[in-house]
């Protein structure tokens, strides 16, 4: 996401400096475009721009808190991990047995 704010910043200020220059050019499909229409449009371009950058740091800082691993000491005997074993469920003798339904 860093990767793409750069890009979007590199475009915004490409807009702001060719739409102060000719305001038709960046805004071609608007009848009278004006400086303010482009000070407008590039200032929402810099708002997104800075939180694609504001997200793509704190997701870069989650992944790497992620990958932190606490070593182990060497010494340590590995803790003892119960296995569970299969207990037979007991039945009474006299139980009715079970009905076919076919």
């Amino acid at each position: 996401m860093v990767f793409f704010a750069f890009n979007l910043a590199a475009l915004t200020a490409c807009f702001f400096l060719l739409g102060m220059y000719t305001p038709k050019w960046p805004l071609f499909f608007v009848e009278k475009p004006t400086r303010f229409m482009i000070m407008g449009t590039a200032t929402v371009l810099i708002m997104i721009t800075f939180t694609f950058y504001g997200e793509g740091i704190r997701r870069e800082k989650l992944a790497q808190e992620a990958k932190i691993i606490v070593p182990k000491d060497a010494n340590a005997p590995p803790a003892a991990v119960p296995v569970p074993t299969p207990v037979p469920v007991p039945t009474p003798d006299n139980a009715p047995a079970a009905k076919k339904f076919l």
